[in-house]
């Protein structure tokens, strides 16, 4: 039996989406019933996140061609940069001397109520003492670690699953 190209990226687009969807899902597990209170860079990666998995689920449920596939390769690696980007950040912050790491600042709802929402990105991207903190730990690694490793693995998924034309089905 062969799979065709559509098949195999919407089964490995949707994986894609209930990955960010367990993502999303621990991180309100571990604030909800764990009391971890997310700082301001937290709450940016898991919009990056849902975004993402946006992108995997629409791009899972429409099967495109050829084209779209690498449309949608394109916007989750886009997606994926940016959250990289962030959560790379993140991990900075937390290698900080503890000299060298910036005050605490106001929380983020405070920000969007009298910032912009481009001064509030930059200034949440600056980065604040609560987001130096480490309060979680998993076999070394911070959440912020763990959110960069997961963006990057996500990224490469969504590079093969789009830009692959069977992936692992044989070709006989």
């Amino acid at each position: 039996m062969t799979t065709s190209p559509e098949t195999t990226f919407r089964a490995r687009f949707l994986l894609g989406f209930a990955a960010c969807v367990a993502l999303i899902a621990y991180a309100l597990y571990t604030q909800f019933y764990g009391g971890l209170l997310p700082c301001p860079l937290c709450i940016f990666q898991r919009v990056a996140f849902a975004a993402l998995g946006v992108v995997f689920l629409v791009g899972g449920l429409h099967a495109p061609g050829a084209v779209g596939r690498r449309v949608y390769g394109v916007l989750a690696l886009l997606v994926s940069l940016v959250g990289i980007a962030v959560a790379g950040n993140h991990v900075r912050l937390q290698h900080l001397p503890p000299d060298q790491v910036p005050a605490c600042g106001p929380g983020l709802d405070y920000m969007l109520d009298v910032m912009p929402v481009s001064g509030v990105i930059r200034k949440v991207m600056t980065g604040s003492g609560e987001c130096a903190n480490v309060d979680w730990a998993f076999l070394g690694l911070s959440m912020p670690a763990w959110s960069l490793v997961w963006f990057v693995l996500l990224a490469a998924w969504a590079a093969f699953a789009a830009f692959t034309r069977r992936g692992m089905a044989r070709r006989r």
